[in-house]
């Protein structure tokens, strides 16, 4: 059985397994919409390699981090601009 961990998503907390990524846990937490476009259309992830640059969050107050490419740590502080 994974570790577990608990970061906190949009104000939310939100259980994780040590070692997934950023991305497949909002997915996993039904979270379907990581960003908007400049016209306000939903965005989320596309390629899960850091290509697309479509899984762009703020973690821990840095800006346009892409969720594909990061693993998740205790405590981790994620918003995303499609909370609104």
């Amino acid at each position: 059985m994974s570790e577990r961990l608990w970061i906190v998503v949009d104000g939310e907390r939100v259980e994780a397994a040590r070692g997934a990524t950023v991305a497949a846990v909002l997915l996993d937490a039904g979270v379907t919409a990581f960003r908007r476009s400049p016209t306000g259309a939903a965005r989320a992830p596309l390629c899960g390699m850091g290509v697309c640059f479509e899984c762009r969050v703020t973690i821990d107050g840095e800006a346009h981090q892409r969720a594909c490419m990061r693993l998740v740590e205790p405590e981790m502080q994620i918003l995303t601009s499609a909370a609104t």
